[in-house]
């Protein structure tokens, strides 16, 4: 079991960047595949870009490829997720998940998660 906790949210203009981290305690997760989501109210929780055990392989949504990069230090048991030019639309409470292989998106797949940490772009 690992405790995952995600910080660095909050309010940022539009075009903005801001970078969130998520610890990770109890039981490493320096060895497993990490990922992050994304829940918007009224919409459902999706996938937003995951990275290899090895942190050599990275993944993202057509939507964020260019302008988020998702990076770890498995010395710290440490995820980040670096998002530069925030839209309107990147609004939303961000989780990091671990326990999915490398290639999944599915939530099912991810057994353990953070408590989210809310992000919200202004105009």
């Amino acid at each position: 079991q690992v405790q995952l906790v995600e910080s660095g949210g909050g309010l940022v203009p539009a075009g903005g960047s801001l970078r969130l981290s998520c610890a990770a305690s109890g039981r490493t997760g320096s060895n497993y595949p990490m990922a992050w989501f994304r829940h918007a109210p009224g919409n459902e929780r999706a996938f937003v870009a995951q990275i290899s055990s090895g942190g050599t392989c990275t993944r993202y949504i057509d939507s964020v490829k260019g302008r988020f990069t998702i990076s770890r230090d498995s010395a710290k048991n440490m995820v980040y997720l670096q998002m530069n030019s925030l839209n309107l639309e990147d609004t939303a409470v961000y989780y990091c998940a671990s326990g999915g292989r490398y290639g999944t998106s599915r939530q099912s797949d991810f057994s353990s998660w953070g408590q989210g940490t809310q992000v919200a772009v202004s105009s």
